[in-house]
């Protein structure tokens, strides 16, 4: 990884950062498509995606007026799937969510740009910069693919040739342009392996789309939904796949080098919390009062979902 400006490899990797780019080009590449996969209701419940902020995807400078260049980051959270796939827990939460020290991505990620920017700003006393994270109206993966990080993989995640696609992407958009260079686009490497397709037990995955029916996705059903609703059709019983879902990373090809690379770990609180018989999950979880679930859950990813929807997770399982 070569170093940016100022900042040096080893701080970057603290900041769990094992890839950056940088792109003058603000706006998407797949943005006509976008707009294709909303007209034909894949977005299910995730109305955000449809809504007005639909138009602000268009241009980066649609979120930040004044940008005019973004550093995209890639931070890494393959040491905490490698450690849960060696400790095989009873109940699996998305790895992503155990992977910067049980703490809520967002809150994480977003402390370690402002740092990076910190240093950046350095070097240029006059620049300004805006966050960009999965909660803003962006094309996060196609700005990574426009800053040379990636592809598409057919279940529509970035994948990284070196990486795999263990990572979330942050970025800084920039009120300057740097004197950076820009690396080449990524092309595809996924060919005719359909690993993922065939391994997602809902087929959400749309072939030849590269995205996915958000409604038929057990992502969505474990942490977009919080009242009884059924699960999609297909969604397993032998699974136990409590908040989010990696099953279709599991199963990429180009996921298996770069976790031979990691060197071991041990899960987290959260997880371990999980690593029990599922009526006493359950039994702990309705004891407590909304504050104490708060207190427990409420700094971690597991907070969004709050206690109601963590247990409507939970109880299908109970049922099936």
């Amino acid at each position: 990884m070569k170093n940016l400006l100022n900042i040096s490899q080893s701080e970057l990797s603290q900041a769990k950062v094992v890839a950056w780019g940088y792109t003058e080009n603000l706006e998407p590449t797949t943005f006509n498509e976008y707009l294709k996969w909303v007209a034909e209701g894949h977005y299910g419940p995730l109305n955000y995606l449809a809504d007005y902020r639909k138009d602000k995807r268009k241009s980066l400078k649609e979120v930040y007026a004044d940008c005019e260049s973004a550093l995209v980051f890639l931070f890494d959270y393959r040491k905490a799937k490698k450690a849960q796939q060696a400790q095989d827990p009873k109940f699996k939460l998305a790895s992503y969510t155990l992977g910067f020290d049980d703490q809520d991505y967002h809150f994480w990620i977003k402390a370690k740009l402002q740092d990076i920017f910190t240093q950046l700003s350095r070097d240029y006393t006059s620049l300004q910069y805006q966050i960009s994270l999965d909660v803003h109206p962006v094309l996060e993966r196609d700005l990574a693919l426009r800053a040379g990080l990636g592809w598409f993989g057919k279940n529509s995640m970035l994948i990284n040739r070196e990486l795999g696609s263990y990572q979330l992407i942050g970025a800084l958009l920039l009120n300057q342009k740097l004197p950076l260079a820009e690396n080449k686009q990524e092309v595809d490497h996924c060919g005719n392996c359909t690993a993922c397709i065939d391994a997602c037990p809902t087929n959400a995955i749309l072939p030849g789309a590269r995205t996915l029916d958000a409604s038929r996705c057990i992502s969505t059903f474990t942490i977009e939904t919080f009242k009884d609703e059924l699960p999609p059709q297909g969604y397993p019983t032998a699974s136990t796949e409590v908040f989010g879902c990696d099953i279709c990373q599991e199963v990429c090809p180009w996921n298996r080098k770069p976790m031979q690379n990691i060197g071991e770990a041990t899960l987290g609180r959260v997880q371990k919390f999980f690593d029990r018989e599922l009526k006493e999950i359950i039994a702990d979880i309705e004891a407590m009062s909304n504050r104490e679930y708060k207190e427990l859950f409420g700094t971690t990813s597991l907070g969004r979902v709050g206690k109601r929807g963590l247990l409507k997770n939970l109880k299908y399982y109970l049922k099936s």
